[in-house]
């Protein structure tokens, strides 16, 4: 039976049946015990009894003995699987193989599929793309022969198919029509009888202003179907060649909405996004502001709950005039999922709910080393209107921080207050000047500077008295030194604390106009 398996196992039924160990291809005996398999894969997490597996393997040719040679197949199998042979349980009346979330390459095939169905065209685009990759050609190739697999085959080959309709879908909503129309072609000749891939190209071709093109795809469709199967295009293709017809203004994709700025809440746990909202929501309220709500929920929870609540805030939002977008979707690596997301749409601000010690979250860290953008990190109770300090002291960070803090404290109608020592001799009355009026020229808010103490206790006193909100920025030296003596303090204030940290791009909600100085973005007031 070759090596002894030691390693992870995955399984494949989206092309010949395969079992990978940590990589590797797993050699898994003779026909008959590749049948059992693929039975047990195809019914995975549920119990196939004896009675089918000895039906389903021997047929006709089923010997006397049948359950004695089952349960001999069924210890090959075990010894074949290694310690994973532990998940192929005998349950009455029959057998059970046990399998996680991602030891299936179907599990993640379906799992993506979900994903895209309550994700944006963007995201969703991506999510199915991404799911039909997982085939590796025809399922189940190798147990074509097989009367059990037949069934399973057209049903597995049904799902890939309906993939690939709603990718193309997706694709058609962004304005992707060039791109498809040469794919479009090939699918609708591999498959004459499937009128949604001749709608699609029929509209893809129109939108490319080919109308004449889109037009004599109908008639092939329509002679594909009179001459196989001797009936006309259903109403759906009939209808869209009259649209074509008349030009129906409805054919043309709706211009999509331009946003100057969008930013990405992304709520790690249920608890998150109550706060994340709090914050998030002042900041996308001028015109020309999008906000993205990605939920990510582990495996094993409840997808269309969480999605069902994620949707009822986006609406809440949504009727108070705010441009919202919401989607859910399961994670096993928080952090670069949302610097995924965070890519995939552009976003120019992320915003994260965190602990007290917000370095010692993995998700959070990955977020802060690889996002593409600024972070705020939003540290205790939910913001609630009202005085917004920024500790200042110049550094990189501390300005996407201020820049942040005169977006809440213009949102909130409220004080902005930044806060340096007062050292002996020279204090930084000069430095939280020039801060200010930099503030006053892109934001026309003037901050109130305040002369605290140095060292932690100042700031904390000061946090106390004079701020509903602190927004701090991260130290340069965060990876190697973590938050520092003064964060971690003011990060156990009874009050909200945003930890800010400055991502690549210029001002994370400065104007597209703006123009780099130093290491922070300055522009033109908005109006």
């Amino acid at each position: 039976m070759g090596a002894v398996v030691t390693g992870t196992l995955r399984f494949g039924v989206l092309g010949p049946l395969e079992v990978l160990c940590d990589g590797q291809p797993l050699r898994l005996g003779g026909e008959r015990q590749r049948a059992l398999l693929a039975l047990l894969l195809l019914n995975a997490n549920e119990t196939v009894s004896a009675d089918r597996l000895i039906e389903e393997l021997w047929g006709e040719q089923a010997p006397e003995s049948g359950r004695t040679a089952l349960q001999v197949r069924i210890s090959q199998l075990r010894k074949a699987l290694g310690p994973a042979g532990a998940q192929l349980v005998t349950r009455p009346p029959g057998y059970v193989l046990r399998l996680d979330s991602g030891q299936l390459d179907l599990f993640r095939f379906e799992r993506l599929v979900a994903e895209a169905d309550t994700a944006e065209p963007t995201v969703a685009a991506e999510k199915l793309r991404e799911a039909v990759a997982l085939w590796r050609g025809a399922p189940l190739a190798d147990l074509a022969y097989e009367s059990f697999a037949q069934p399973a085959i057209r049903r597995l080959e049904e799902l890939r198919l309906a993939a690939v309709e709603r990718r193309i879908d997706a694709d058609l909503a962004l304005g992707r029509q060039a791109d498809l129309v040469a794919e479009l072609q090939m699918l609708a000749l591999e498959h004459p009888l499937r009128e949604r891939f001749w709608a699609q190209l029929m509209l893809a071709l129109y939108r490319c202003g080919r109308q004449a093109d889109a037009l004599a795809a109908y008639q092939s469709a329509r002679g594909a179907l009179v001459e196989q199967l001797g009936i006309e295009p259903g109403p759906p293709l009939r209808e869209l060649e009259q649209a074509i017809l008349v030009q129906d203004p409805g054919l043309v994709l709706a211009p999509v909405t331009a946003f100057d700025r969008s930013l990405l809440a992304v709520g790690l746990d249920e608890s998150a996004l109550g706060p994340l909202l709090a914050l998030a929501a002042p900041l996308v309220q001028r015109p020309g502001r999008e906000l993205v709500i990605v939920r990510l929920i582990t495996r094993g929870r409840n997808l269309a709950v969480a999605n069902a609540d994620v949707q009822q805030r986006r609406a809440e939002m949504s009727a108070a005039g705010i441009a919202v977008r919401a989607a859910v979707f399961t994670s096993s690596s928080a952090g670069a999922d949302a610097v995924r997301t965070a890519n995939e749409l552009d976003c120019d601000l992320i915003v994260i709910h965190g602990p007290a010690e917000p370095l010692e979250n993995a998700a959070i860290r990955a977020v802060l080393a690889t996002a593409p953008c600024d972070v705020a990190v939003l540290v205790g109770a939910e913001p609630v209107a009202g005085p917004v300090l920024v500790p200042f002291v110049g550094a990189q960070h501390d300005w996407s921080a201020i820049e942040l803090g005169a977006w809440l404290a213009g949102a909130w109608q409220v004080p902005l207050r930044v806060a340096g020592p007062a050292l002996p001799g020279r204090d930084a009355s000069r430095l939280l000047a020039s801060a200010s009026l930099a503030i006053q020229h892109a934001y026309g808010i003037a901050a109130e500077p305040l002369l605290v103490a140095a060292g932690p206790d100042g700031l904390v006193r000061a946090s106390e008295d004079a701020a509903a909100l602190v927004i701090v920025g991260l130290s340069e030296r965060w990876r190697q030194q973590g938050l520092g003596e003064t964060r971690a303090a003011l990060a156990r204030l009874a009050i909200p604390v945003v930890i800010v940290c400055r991502g690549l791009r210029p001002g994370g909600l400065a104007p597209r106009e703006s123009h780099t100085r130093f290491t922070w973005s300055l522009g033109t007031r908005p109006a």
